[in-house]
């Protein structure tokens, strides 16, 4: 369904006000609802929160930003408030499930004004970050009658403790649903599913319905009533005087584009796109935490960007430095994040101008949750995607999927800040240093791409790649020992002996000093390997040298195999058998979480 014709000022929402929803909402909720700023519903609200409230299941297909939270809160909320008896301490009457830890966050804040008018209903947040001990210790002293988190810790608590009773439970909500079976999370969901009764209410909320949404859908709700809010945008090829609205997946007020240019010329274009967009709050989306943590060092270096609000956010934080960030930007009225797609999920951050995707997603299906962080709720937006020459195709795989972008010409004028990143990195080790690891985990994690014939990883001009991020010389990896990428582009400085670049900050230095010292003194203690005497036997042909052509053939034979693996293991991370931070672990590739 789609909105009608609007009345009201935010193009977002319908005619319908809360207080005209059949059956009526309570007195209590119409109250938050209004003392929260909530007159009028959103489409999706308008078409869920009667279906659920009349005791139906759903399975909600609606654009992102499009206001889903309040449309399962309500609900929840008036479900609750009609059970009989108030529930016992350790009685759980409903679960809300979301695929990280910012959003189950976010989804809990939301919902305290409307869960406050219930009062014999206890709230609990369950996420990491904090010890499942504690969670444990509180849910004894205080209970919990609604549980919101992860699904890994609500598992685990599930599964340790004996003294909730979720034979009552009324509501279960899983929020982002593509987003959680596509994160491994299948397996734990389904165990948290088994323990509770099959007579109760089931929202299955979703930006994208795959395929693995579909038997979600299937083996959780029981003849589920679909819903599908579809955006309304203007089609790029049609005349300004006889523009249509076509079906989209992105809101109406978003306008997308992508910038095509080189590796080593991104830098300078992305700083002067956030010259030009000085006074806007801006996100800007990386592939790896390592990558987050380069640009986070190096950008505030920058003399054109003296002065800018630069915040980093990736899942490696600590809980308590994400949660600081994310209050941090949100609070900001102008400002720049640089974030991994931690942060591109149902976040609702006010106020977002524009969104840059420095690097496009691993999963072309995160690319609409990214961009939808802008032109919420009918307000207007702008995105950009950084593409290399080679991924020019991405564009009309989007266009396919109902992903409208137009073409951006680069800036003449952007000044080359490359010289600057590189004088930072030979002026402190730690830029140095993160560089590397950011170059290195990009080439990993572009390995990864689920569009590989588009991102084709052994056609990366790695030359321009390493100017791009400032480097001071190429690193020995096997990827490009073994492959033939181009290094053409890449000017290595000369004259600098990477091992004598200090710290700039002293402790560190002082640390790093003390650190090569102890590896010299043990180095020196160790007896040095004796070379065994040639003996004219048959084990002596193995110890012979082996030919260039010999190393080529085992080299091609352990890459065949390690592909192998690698396959095998994405096979069992898709089955739901390993989660992610297990496939991670496996191919050595836990920067990308």
């Amino acid at each position: 369904m789609a909105s009608t014709d609007l009345h009201n000022p935010n193009r977002a929402l319908t005619n319908t006000r809360f207080s005209d929803l059949k059956p009526p909402l309570s007195e209590p909720v119409l109250e938050a609802l209004t003392q929260s700023g909530f007159d009028f519903c959103t489409p999706v609200q308008a078409a869920t929160i009667p279906l659920l409230c009349s005791y139906k299941d759903v399975s909600v297909d609606a654009a992102t930003g499009s206001g889903k939270t309040l449309a399962f809160v309500v609900p929840l909320v008036e479900i609750l408030r009609r059970c009989s008896t108030p529930p016992k301490p350790h009685q759980v009457m409903g679960i809300i499930i979301s695929p990280t830890r910012e959003l189950s966050s976010q989804i809990f804040h939301v919902a305290q004004p409307f869960i406050s008018t219930l009062s014999s209903v206890k709230s609990m947040l369950l996420v990491g970050g904090v010890e499942v001990k504690v969670d444990m210790r509180k849910i004894e002293e205080e209970g919990a009658n609604l549980l919101i988190g992860t699904p890994g810790r609500l598992n685990d608590i599930m599964e340790r403790m004996d003294i909730l009773d979720f034979r009552n439970l009324e509501i279960l909500i899983l929020d982002e649903a593509d987003r959680l079976l596509d994160m491994g999370f299948q397996k734990q969901i389904t165990s948290i599913i088994s323990r509770l009764p099959k007579l109760r209410r089931t929202g299955l909320f979703s930006a994208t319905q795959t395929e693995a949404v579909e038997e979600l859908s299937k083996a959780g709700l029981r003849n589920p009533v679909r819903v599908e809010v579809r955006a309304e945008t203007k089609s790029l090829n049609d005349s300004p005087s006889s523009q249509q609205l076509v079906s989209s997946k992105t809101p109406s007020g978003l306008h997308i584009e992508y910038l095509k240019c080189e590796a080593d010329k991104k830098p300078s274009q992305l700083v002067d796109l956030l010259i030009k967009n000085k006074s806007k709050k801006t996100i800007i989306y990386f592939m790896t935490c390592a990558c987050v943590d380069y640009w986070g060092v190096v950008l505030p270096r920058i003399a054109a960007l003296k002065g800018f609000s630069l915040i980093s956010l990736h899942g490696k934080m600590k809980q308590n430095a994400r949660e600081k960030a994310l209050a941090s930007f949100t609070s900001l009225s102008s400002g720049i994040l640089l974030c991994t797609d931690v942060a591109a999920r149902g976040l609702d951050i006010p106020g977002v101008d524009c969104i840059v995707q420095y690097d496009p997603p691993q999963d072309p299906n995160v690319f609409i949750h990214r961009v939808g962080r802008t032109a919420r709720m009918g307000r207007q937006g702008s995105a950009v995607a950084f593409l290399l020459p080679k991924e020019e195709e991405y564009v009309e795989f989007l266009r396919i999927r109902r992903v409208p972008l137009e073409e951006r010409d680069c800036s003449d004028d952007a000044p080359d800040i490359v010289p600057q990143i590189r004088s930072a990195a030979k002026k402190d080790r730690d830029v140095m240093e993160k560089g590397l690891k950011a170059f290195v985990s990009y080439i990993r994690a572009y390995k990864e791409h689920h569009c590989s014939y588009i991102f084709r990883w052994k056609e990366l001009e790695v030359g321009k790649l390493g100017m791009g991020y400032g480097l001071l010389q190429l690193p020995s990896m096997p990827e490009l020992k073994h492959h033939s990428l181009s290094t053409e582009g890449f000017t290595p400085v000369e004259d600098i002996k990477l091992g004598e670049i200090k710290f700039k900050d002293k402790s560190r230095e002082k640390q790093r000093k003390k650190n090569l010292q102890a590896k010299k003194a043990v180095q020196q203690q160790e007896p040095k390997p004796q070379k065994p005497k040639a003996t004219p036997n048959a084990a002596a042909s193995v110890m012979k040298k082996k030919t260039a052509k010999q190393r080529r053939t085992a080299q091609s034979v352990d890459d065949e195999e390690e592909m192998a693996r690698e396959y095998c293991l994405l096979k069992k991370l898709k089955r739901g058998s390993i989660d992610e931070i297990e496939f991670a672990k496996l191919t050595g590739t836990e920067e990308l979480l």
